[in-house]
């Protein structure tokens, strides 16, 4: 496999990781908004960058979502989700880390759904480079 092949997978392994700390997170009430969007935000963040790798898309440091969208979508690649919705999750990053007023803006639910599209098409797209396709049960199988 090709360096960036490896660093996408690499980036979709640790977003796979922030995934799976925000459903572990989701159903605890006590949890608060502003930590299940970090996740959730940690999450798509790499996704999207893994996809950029993947690509060869080249992208400033930043952890603003819709401008990862936007150049993904500038190289003709279709995003699972508006980039709209990106931009919903953007404050997540830093702004409510840091901030005792949070006014949502999206749900729990919703965020779930959008970390799930973005990490899902992300995992396709590393899928196809290396020449596999996930079967039913979400295997690998190689192409023929």
């Amino acid at each position: 496999m090709t360096p960036n092949y490896e660093e996408a997978a690499r980036l979709l392994r640790l977003a796979q990781r922030d995934r799976e700390t925000f459903g572990l997170l989701k159903p605890i009430p006590q949890a608060s908004l502003a930590a299940l969007g970090f996740h959730a935000q940690q999450s798509i963040e790499k996704a999207l960058k893994a996809v950029c790798v993947l690509r060869e898309i080249e992208f400033r440091r930043t952890h603003d979502l819709a401008a990862l969208g936007d150049l993904i979508r500038a190289e003709g690649v279709d995003l699972p989700v508006p980039v709209d919705a990106l931009r919903l999750i953007n404050p997540f990053a830093v702004e409510f880390r840091y901030d005792d007023e949070l006014v949502p803006s999206i749900t729990r639910d919703e965020l779930d759904g959008i970390v799930m599209k973005v990490l899902g098409w992300a995992m396709q797209r590393l899928a196809l480079a290396s020449g596999k396709q996930p079967d039913a049960d979400g295997q690998e199988q190689r192409n023929q």
